[in-house]
């Protein structure tokens, strides 16, 4: 290959139980931004992971070319030395430090020992404007939004002389105009020379910067596209992907809807750092038996502010308003009261507060549900590993046992653990909260189908998500939120994404607008 400025040769690497990669090969073009896709679990992570150093040479077989050199990377500092920067989909910065000490964090600028504060501030300045960042490099990390932390990332990787920029989910938390920014700046970076690999499951943004695209499969490469001619499709992702062709991204639903089970009314929340500020506004809603309803809004509606508060008051202060269920008035104080009332949320944040990464699958899955599985104040262990089981076949949770860690899942994987979290506590009602976010187009055919059975038993759910197609795929009403108020309601048949960001971008609305 002409101009190859890496090459990934038969590179296999197992885990207890799981051989994660299988004779993996990778080749990537100097000047190219090359995407790396796969279902949850298909191993790109893991891959890059491998070229970075963080798995060192040694615990893999295979070989890592760099510009034409094998490499045998020890730890992720000597990849870095190479010029080759991870930014993993976790962003790693310390909240509580400045732009610029988090951008030369473990590389910075000292003089005899001393950190040069002048020369940390100047140069840091010079990236932030590198990368269209206008904040100040004295801003602490945690006063600036996901969007942000994202671009300072991609600063301190360019502090380190970047030469192949690796991004995992660089999007997943972002919401759209953040993430239109970042392809942009990603495009901008291969007009100068760079050479990037992304990893991501939006395949609409895969098509619209990247020139190759690598896709593996329960941990093979099966095969690389190339972009540029404008003829592959994303069903044509799809099927190597999932290995077959997926008709349809949604299963197929015959709604059975009942009476309705579930009211909120003039739901008002106060910001809990600012009580004078209100973060939701007199909403009222409902939700039938059987039915799905969406929620739609952009990013600071106050979408999960509202989740949260209705789950047992889990977010703001001087929470007011009327819970019914089943035409009775219920009191939910607490998220005991809420899971008591027959209430579930899944987070869309899963890792840090769906989950306990360090803890496995089966003491996961009872979490929610000990009293039920107790006797006398003792968990039935017996029983608990027999719910687990079953969760672990019924949800197609792939992996070789219950006793696996959480945190070794694919997001796909996790999400399933964190469904079946809660499907066991038993609930009538369930609020989920980006029930797909990071997750490959395979998975979300899973979770869209285990929603659909909740419906099917008679059950409601409220889902929030970011992605419109989504919503307008699987609701049977659709919500619209902006600024903590309900601007319109859309039935399945009158719904489309234009009237949906009309009412999005909307601050009136009588909460049953439909014109």
């Amino acid at each position: 290959m002409p101009n190859c400025l890496l090459e990934m040769r038969n590179i296999t690497k197992a885990f207890p139980g799981v051989k994660a990669l299988n004779n993996v090969n990778l080749k990537v073009e100097q000047g190219e931004i090359h995407a790396l896709v796969g279902e949850n679990g298909a191993g790109k992570s893991t891959l890059m992971k491998v070229l970075s150093g963080v798995y060192p040479h040694g615990t893999y077989e295979g070989d890592i070319l760099f510009e034409g050199r094998v490499c045998q990377f020890k730890d992720i500092k000597e990849s870095e030395q190479l010029g080759i920067v991870i930014i993993h989909q976790e962003l790693a910065l310390v909240p509580e430090l400045s732009i610029a000490e988090n951008i030369f964090l473990g590389n910075e600028l000292a003089k005899n020992g001393v950190i040069d504060w002048n020369q940390t501030i100047t140069e840091a300045a010079k990236l932030l404007k590198k990368v269209g960042l206008s904040d100040s490099p004295r801003t602490l990390a945690m006063n600036i939004g996901v969007g942000k932390q994202q671009l300072v990332e991609i600063a301190k990787a360019l502090s380190k002389k970047v030469k192949l920029l690796i991004l995992d989910e660089p999007t997943a938390a972002l919401n759209e105009e953040d993430s239109q920014n970042l392809l942009h700046l990603l495009l901008e970076f291969k007009k100068q020379g760079m050479t990037s690999i992304i990893i991501s499951h939006k395949l609409n943004e895969i098509l619209y910067v990247a020139d190759h695209l690598t896709i593996l499969r329960d941990g093979q490469s099966i095969e690389t596209l190339s972009l540029q001619s404008g003829e592959v499709t994303e069903d044509r992702i799809i099927k190597g992907m999932v290995g077959r062709d997926l008709e349809n991204r949604f299963p197929p639903r015959e709604p059975k809807i009942g009476d309705v089970i579930f009211e909120v009314n003039h739901w008002h929340v106060d910001d809990p750092l600012h009580p004078d500020r209100s973060l939701i506004k007199d909403v009222n809603l409902y939700l039938k038996r059987g039915e799905i309803v969406g929620v739609a809004g952009l990013m600071g509606a106050g979408r999960t502010e509202l989740a949260m508060s209705i789950f047992g008051k889990s977010y703001g202060k001087n929470i007011r308003g009327q819970l019914i269920k089943d035409g009775k008035e219920i009191t939910v104080h607490s998220v005991k009261d809420a899971i008591d009332h027959g209430l579930a949320y899944v987070t869309e944040d899963r890792k840090t507060y769906g989950l306990i990464l360090i803890d496995d699958i089966k003491h996961n899955i009872s979490l929610t549900s000990l009293e039920k599985l107790s006797k006398n104040g003792v968990v039935d262990k017996t029983r608990e590993v027999k719910e687990a089981e079953d969760f672990r076949k019924k949800m197609n949770i792939r992996t070789p046992s219950i006793d696996q860690k959480t945190g070794n899942l694919s997001g796909g994987n996790q999400q399933k653990v964190v469904l079946s979290k809660w499907i066991l506590s038993g609930p009538d009602i369930l609020i989920l909260d980006e029930p797909t976010r990071g997750i490959d187009v395979g998975a979300k055919y899973e979770i869209y189908s285990v929603i659909h059975e909740l419906a099917a038993q008679g059950k409601a759910v409220l889902v929030i998500s970011s992605e419109l197609p989504e919503l307008l795929g699987l609701s049977d009403r659709i919500y619209a939120l902006c600024e903590g108020r309900i601007t319109g309601e859309v039935t399945r048949e009158e719904a489309n994404q234009e009237i949906l960001m009309k009412y999005m971008t909307r601050t009136g609305g009588n909460g049953h607008e439909v014109s």
